[in-house]
């Protein structure tokens, strides 16, 4: 009779006994928190967040600004810039009349725009001959997003900068020359035009750097492009090749430049603005292609 009256007892005893004993369950990981890599898989105890072109811009903007060519190239640029400049107009001095004013600093500018190709090369042509491109890739799959990372901040560095020098000519200039003033459009032509038509060449070296993925041979071919018109053009001395020899001066880069300044080459050549919109076609272009290719390749 007492052992009946004790088995519920015990056996609620026991009950409590083996829960005490089983083993507990981990508490699930807060979805912001961790990362599980499906039923029974991995978790991190790293934030997963899904990235944007923010990210991509932050990387780029790192990397442009930490390597050793951006400050050379840049700086070298900026030297040429207002260094010529400034020399220019020391030697034209005040006592003779310029017009157009502002043209003196065309020279600095054209000298100043080869580092600038040379940099927009090497933001992304280095990456390929250091491999660095695959860690890149890894970091950011998606390639659309990377090259536009790329290009907007090169191309807003380069702005920036051209700008900045080109203002600072033009203002030197209008305090030490003496001559008409420029106009309004002659001021934006030259400071802001100036740095479009050099960010943009630029632009179109990073383009031909992600074609190509060869330093040497992006930074031949863009030198090329800037200079070899015009040796063409001294070396066309036919009557029948005057068109060929007219066009290819009308239309090389740096006659296009100064006609911003107002001092082109050839009368018959595009001026005012129509340079930069030349140039800007043609860089989109050349950048549609190094999508297309970048979509297409491996790596």
């Amino acid at each position: 009779m007492l052992q009946a009256q004790q088995a519920p007892g015990q056996q609620h005893h026991a009950q409590q006994q083996a829960q005490a004993q089983a083993p507990q369950q981990p508490a699930p990981p807060h979805p912001q928190q961790a990362y599980a890599g499906g039923p029974g898989g991995y978790v991190s105890p790293i934030p997963v967040r899904p990235t944007h072109l923010g990210h991509a811009l932050a990387s780029e903007w790192t990397k442009i600004r930490s390597v050793r060519s951006t400050i050379w190239t840049l700086g070298v640029m900026l030297l040429l810039i207002v260094g010529i400049g400034l020399l220019a107009s020391l030697a034209a001095g005040s006592d003779r009349e310029m017009d157009p004013l502002l043209g003196v600093g065309f020279v600095g500018v054209l000298l100043g725009s080869l580092c600038v190709i040379t940099l927009g090369v090497l933001s992304i042509s280095s990456e390929y001959g250091t491999g660095m491109i695959r860690t890149t890739l890894t970091a950011s799959p998606s390639r659309i997003r990377l090259l536009t990372a790329k290009a907007l901040v090169f191309f807003t560095l380069a702005l920036v900068l051209t700008t900045v020098a080109t203002t600072l000519v033009a203002l030197l200039d209008s305090a030490m020359l003496n001559g008409p003033a420029p106009t309004t459009d002659q001021w934006l032509r030259a400071t802001l035009g100036a740095g479009l038509y050099v960010a943009l060449l630029g632009l179109l070296a990073l383009a031909v750097g992600a074609l190509l993925r060869h330093s040497a041979g992006a930074i031949s071919t863009m030198m090329g492009v800037v200079l070899l018109p015009m040796l063409l053009a001294l070396f066309l001395q036919g009557e029948s090749l005057k068109d060929v020899q007219r066009a290819l001066i009308e239309y090389s880069v740096p006659s296009a430049l100064a006609a911003l300044y107002d001092i082109p080459f050839l009368s018959t050549g595009p001026s005012g603005w129509t340079p930069v919109g030349i140039l800007a076609g043609v860089t989109a272009v050349v950048l549609g292609g190094a999508y297309a290719a970048l979509m297409r390749r491996d790596v």
